[in-house]
């Protein structure tokens, strides 16, 4: 049941007027939303191929502890893009059959780190714009 309940809590897009500060506050990552993150924050530096040249990474930020981490793929190579199968155990509350990661659990957002400081993509996308 809580699995389920966590699947639906990810694959619940966050309403136009709550917009980033909704996902920050319910913090549950899945593809969905990081599609969705990718489709909002298109043509800015909010997305890694708009930063990437600027020496922003993909990361992620545990919000309750402050912990951040860069991107990786399953097996622990740094990604170009925001994956979930390398985030640490502790950070997924949903896995498919088999073991991939489906969605992370609460207090999860991502976003960039740059100089080992983390940026939302809000805040990457307005530092960028000047």
């Amino acid at each position: 049941m809580e699995q389920l309940k966590l699947q639906i809590l990810a694959d619940q897009p966050a309403t136009e007027a709550t917009g980033e500060q909704d996902r920050k506050t319910r913090g549950i990552l899945s593809q969905q939303t990081l599609e969705r993150e990718n489709q909002t924050y298109a043509n800015t530096a909010g997305v890694s191929q708009n930063n990437r040249d600027l020496g922003f990474v993909p990361g992620y930020c545990d919000v309750r502890t402050g912990e951040t981490i860069i991107s990786r793929f399953a097996d622990g190579r740094p990604s170009p893009v925001h994956t979930l199968d390398g985030l640490p155990v502790s950070w997924v509350a949903l896995r498919d059959p088999n073991g991939r990661a489906l969605a992370t659990r609460e207090g999860i957002i991502a976003g960039f780190i740059h100089e080992g400081c983390f940026y939302t993509r809000a805040q990457a996308a307005e530092m960028l714009k000047h």
